[in-house]
């Protein structure tokens, strides 16, 4: 069903195991406002834990530590109702609830298998664009190669708190592959259909 899941997986993954460029690119990196600010704060939080020796030997508290971190950076109802667009609607608050647990169980599982995989990347902080309560803050992606990819973090105020709602890599939007997989199951099928989907996956 998800057939790019794996590629754009790597979207929600990257801020999770990518280091915060610490040297020259560093410097050069744009300096934003609260977006950027409260993104790469927490950001340094995850670096912070993947560097921690006392919870690399702990495996399971590294875990926990680290879903903790996630959810203080994106908002998985929000990444949830959005996937599901005009559908949201249609479902029942019990089909949201199950639907957001099983997107959020997808998504961490995700970035924890990608975490595994870390090799040193770095994230540039390029700039950002705010307008009312939305905004985007621009990254790229640099390997120890110097191979760039431009990661585009969406967010969202929520009180003096900014969410990501969305990640695009290489203008590819995590939210609107989804969606159009989505979509395909729910023009001819229930929400339950594709809880039951999901969840068959995850299992």
């Amino acid at each position: 069903m998800l057939t790019r899941y794996r590629a754009l997986a790597l979207a929600v993954s990257v801020v999770l195991t990518a280091g915060v460029a610490r040297d020259a690119a560093a410097r050069d990196a744009v300096t934003g406002g609260a977006p950027t600010e409260q993104l790469r704060s927490r950001v340094e939080r995850v670096v912070t834990i993947l560097e921690d020796p006392q919870l690399k030997a702990k495996p399971a508290a590294r875990r926990a530590a680290l879903r903790t971190a996630a959810s203080d950076i994106f908002d998985f109802t929000e990444i949830t109702r959005r996937s599901l667009g005009r559908h949201w609607q249609a479902a029942s608050q019990t089909e949201r609830d199950d639907l957001v647990a099983l997107m959020t169980a997808l998504l961490e599982r995700s970035y924890l298998s990608r975490i595994e995989q870390y090799s040193g990347e770095r994230i540039v902080f390029a700039g950002e664009t705010a307008e009312a309560d939305l905004a985007t803050v621009r990254t790229r992606l640099v390997t120890k190669g110097g191979v760039e990819t431009p990661v585009d973090y969406r967010l969202y105020r929520v009180g003096d708190r900014w969410m990501v709602y969305d990640v695009n890599v290489e203008g590819v939007s995590l939210v609107a592959n989804y969606r159009a997989q989505f979509n395909k199951i729910l023009q001819t099928s229930s929400p339950q259909v594709l809880v039951e989907k999901l969840r068959a996956k995850q299992e």
